[in-house]
């Protein structure tokens, strides 16, 4: 059978402080790694969007997605699918959260998403394709969120510098009946293809992504020894 393999969770230098490769070369190696796609997950946090004080919000998601449109003309070029996502945290808390099934005209329109807290936003993606999953819930300093405000749990987390205790986000997506996800968390080389997805088609955007993971058509996870 033939399955595309899709890394949910990846940063690029231009957006995350924390990242340290550029959108080009994470398309690049990716490619080279044998994926079929990424989706680029740049952290939105307040503090990315206040050092861009004399900028208008439209201005800073202009700058915000510069790492998401690098890596999309990058990916047309080498035939990698590159599709949109964000790793919001809002100012509750340290709690990291995945969200899928937008377009960018959806980060211009609802700005600081920042403010608006877990249970809010839950309220704002209520009836829409987007889709809701806490990253990396048993990390250090984050605090599994309460389950009837998700979709899901990231389930793998495959960044080498923490340890995201995946066997209790496993167990906990299982005792809600949450929804499963596993992703490299990538933001440097040592990163590349160390988590992700196999589904049976390749999502053309980021709201068929949420459609496929919504309707449980992920084939199995990718994950590192």
């Amino acid at each position: 059978m033939k399955y595309f393999k899709f890394d949910t969770h990846v940063h690029t230098s231009e957006t995350s402080p924390c990242g340290k490769v550029d959108a080009k070369t994470v398309v690049q190696l990716y490619k080279k790694a044998g994926y079929h796609g990424i989706v680029i997950t740049d952290h939105y946090i307040r503090e990315y969007f206040e050092g861009l004080p004399h900028l208008s919000w439209n201005q800073k998601i202009d700058e915000y997605l510069k790492g998401y449109f690098t890596a999309l003309e990058e990916g047309r070029k080498t035939g990698l699918r590159v599709l949109l996502g964000i790793e919001l945290r809002f100012d509750e808390n340290s709690n990291d959260y995945l969200v899928y099934g937008f377009d960018p005209d959806f980060l211009y329109r609802n700005p600081k998403l920042y403010e608006m807290g877990l249970k809010n936003f839950r309220k704002l993606i209520e009836n829409t394709p987007i889709l809701l999953y806490q990253a990396h819930p048993f990390r250090p300093m984050i605090t599994p969120a309460e389950p009837q405000y998700l979709h899901g749990v990231e389930v793998y987390n495959g960044n080498p510098r923490h340890n995201s205790y995946n066997e209790k986000a496993y167990e906990y997506a299982e005792k809600y009946g949450l929804k499963m996800l596993a992703g490299s968390d990538f933001h440097q080389m040592q990163d590349t293809a160390r988590g992700g997805i196999a589904l049976g088609e390749a999502p053309e955007n980021s709201r068929e992504l949420a459609e496929m993971l919504s309707e449980n058509k992920i084939i199995e996870f990718i994950t590192t020894p």
